[in-house]
């Protein structure tokens, strides 16, 4: 997973001004989550492809303004699975956006949520094609 991220333009010091994005997204709320992880992945486009663990490996990447205009959308999701979504790109060529919560943990978003793991365990999910997890809705 390292390699991978590495030829995407990562590196373990790596840190993002998030000035632009935090002027661009002013319809988001923000939270520690969604900063501590954009600091250290935002602007990476990551290309994998081909069969993963169990399911396809996409391309995925990390840019919060592919979401602009979204913000009713992320909003109306956080009321419904109890969470607060901050957007941090797309996966699936635009089919899926990815979102953080205030937790950490990372998600597919259409409308429904495909929950990844937190952090380095979800990054390892995306690249090796792992499936993420349907998450049922608050009751």
């Amino acid at each position: 997973m390292e390699d991978v991220l590495r030829r995407s333009g990562w590196a373990s010091d790596r840190q993002v001004d998030l000035a632009r994005w935090k002027n661009s997204l002013s319809e988001f709320v923000w939270h520690e989550a969604a900063e501590k992880f954009l600091r250290e992945f935002g602007g990476i486009r990551v290309v994998v492809e081909g069969p993963g663990v169990n399911c396809a490996r996409e391309p995925f990447e990390f840019d919060p303004d592919l979401a602009i205009g979204e913000g009713a959308r992320f909003a109306e999701l956080s009321d419904l699975f109890d969470r607060k979504f901050f957007p941090l790109g797309e996966i699936g060529q635009g089919e899926f956006f990815l979102g953080i919560d205030e937790e950490g943990v990372v998600y597919a978003l259409a409308r429904w949520a495909l929950r990844y793991d937190v952090g380095d365990q979800a990054l390892e999910q995306l690249v090796t094609g792992v499936a993420p997890e349907r998450l049922n809705p608050s009751a």
